[in-house]
């Protein structure tokens, strides 16, 4: 198919598929003449995929380029991918609060990934974005959303396992590779949309509820 077909049947317009061909996210087509290039299925699936990191997982074009140029590269493995994806989704802010506060958040994460017996490093992507919630909830004096933490540790963990189960099962390397950046980027996507469904729902039970006395 010729770029104008391609473009039609992806929704992406012919400048932001030569861009990311330039890039090097997406591979140039088959040249069949000096001013023809022919495109495959392939081109349309990774298009796809482009779209679904940028406009639903929210990853800025250049994170995008990391996790595809993972993807690509030779030898890469599911579980080599999560570290990158997990490191395109984590946002890092600039350390906040005193080092006082740092120093007792890192303490409180560790212990935190100590109670659930996770073999986890400080290098984690998540480690670190942890760690800065930990001190915003302090400066914030949020006790009660720092005793959730371990609410959500225990949901994470359960999801964790469920989505390497659900990609294991994959017989193609190159599906199982695919389903690790998008379980992680656009899993996240998700549990937040999810979250927020189920925030309106509790909410307006609350305010349902009977009052009494």
């Amino acid at each position: 198919m010729r770029i104008g077909e391609l473009a039609r049947r992806t929704g992406v317009p012919v400048p932001s598929i030569k861009y990311y061909t330039r890039e090097g996210m997406l591979p140039p087509g088959e040249r069949i003449s000096p001013n023809q290039v022919q495109y495959t299925e392939s081109h349309i699936r990774r298009l796809k995929l482009i779209r679904a990191l940028t406009e639903v997982g929210g990853l800025s074009i250049a994170a995008a380029a990391e996790v595809l140029a993972g993807i690509d590269a030779p030898g890469t493995t599911p579980y080599g991918m999560l570290g990158t994806a997990q490191s395109a989704v984590s946002k890092v802010a600039a350390e906040r609060g005193t080092d006082e506060m740092w120093e007792r958040a890192e303490r409180e994460v560790a212990e935190l990934v100590r109670r659930h017996d996770w073999a986890v490093r400080p290098e984690n992507p998540g480690w670190r974005t942890l760690v800065q919630v930990v001190v915003a909830y302090h400066e914030l004096d949020q006790g009660e959303l720092l005793g959730l933490l371990d609410r959500y540790a225990q949901a994470a963990g359960a999801l964790a396992a469920a989505e390497l189960a659900a990609f294991d099962g994959v017989p193609s390397l190159d599906a199982q590779i695919e389903g690790a950046v998008l379980g992680t980027v656009l899993g996240d996507a998700a549990m937040a949309a999810l979250r927020r469904i189920a925030q309106e729902d509790v909410s307006r039970r609350v305010q349902e509820r009977p009052q009494t006395g």
